[in-house]
């Protein structure tokens, strides 16, 4: 189905993010390739959410990329998130838009987007998570934010690993949907979900994998093995 915008869009797009566990990010053209195989294995294999995570190409390339990522979105029925530019998220008709701590501020994005997109914000800190709390309350709608990096990561080069104890301080005082963030892949992702993680993120584990469908149908099963697969209260 659709995501144009009509009465409720907000209301659906929470709740699939709400149920979400899995959450791709992926570029332009990953390896220079067409995205949509990729894309459609990783949706195969199980995963919740799609984001176009462009630092390099222009906007004519972002925005060709953004027509196969919405078409997929709304063949698998997920949303479909644009990294960093909330006025380029609604040109392309995303869901929403993801925003770091160098961006500009979560309101001045909310602005943007409206109320009807979802917003996401990076967290790397206790004090961040404690702000982006800080903000929701005060108004300026955070829908979800991200966690990380748990592992160093080139796809986040210079920014120093957190560790899993940003996870567990999340899951303690976290009352926003948090994911999982930074160089998780099979090998690691019952240790984060052990640590209190009920949603991940990923872009290596999945882009760079020979069987992409593999890797987010053992993601997926992860949760399950840990009891974590549908967590309490959203």
């Amino acid at each position: 189905m659709s995501f144009e915008p009509s009465e409720g869009a907000g209301n659906l797009r929470r709740e699939r993010l709400r149920t979400a566990r899995l959450y791709f990010v992926c570029d332009a053209a990953p390896g220079g390739n067409d995205p949509e195989p990729l894309l459609r294995a990783a949706l195969d294999g199980g995963v919740d959410i799609i984001q176009l995570r462009e630092k390099e190409a222009g906007t004519r390339v972002i925005e060709r990329a953004a027509d196969t990522f919405r078409r997929l979105a709304d063949i698998y029925g997920v949303p479909f998130i644009l990294n960093d530019d909330p006025e380029l998220a609604i040109s392309v008709r995303a869901d929403g838009v993801h925003i770091g701590q160098d961006d500009m501020t979560v309101a001045e994005a909310r602005a943007i987007v409206g109320e009807d997109h979802l917003l996401g914000l990076s967290t790397h800190t206790q004090e961040q998570i404690a702000d982006a709390h800080r903000t929701a309350r005060e108004g300026a709608a955070i829908d979800h934010i991200s966690v990380g990096p748990i592992n160093e990561t080139p796809t986040k080069a210079g920014r120093p690993a957190v560790g899993l104890g940003l996870v567990e301080h999340a899951a303690r005082t976290s009352t926003l949907p948090f994911f999982a963030i930074g160089g998780i892949d099979t090998g690691n992702v019952v240790d984060v979900l052990k640590a209190g993680a009920r949603r991940i993120c990923v872009v290596r584990a999945i882009r760079d994998a020979a069987d992409p469908a593999g890797v987010a149908t053992e993601l997926r099963r992860a949760f399950a093995a840990v009891g974590s697969e549908v967590a309490p209260g959203g």
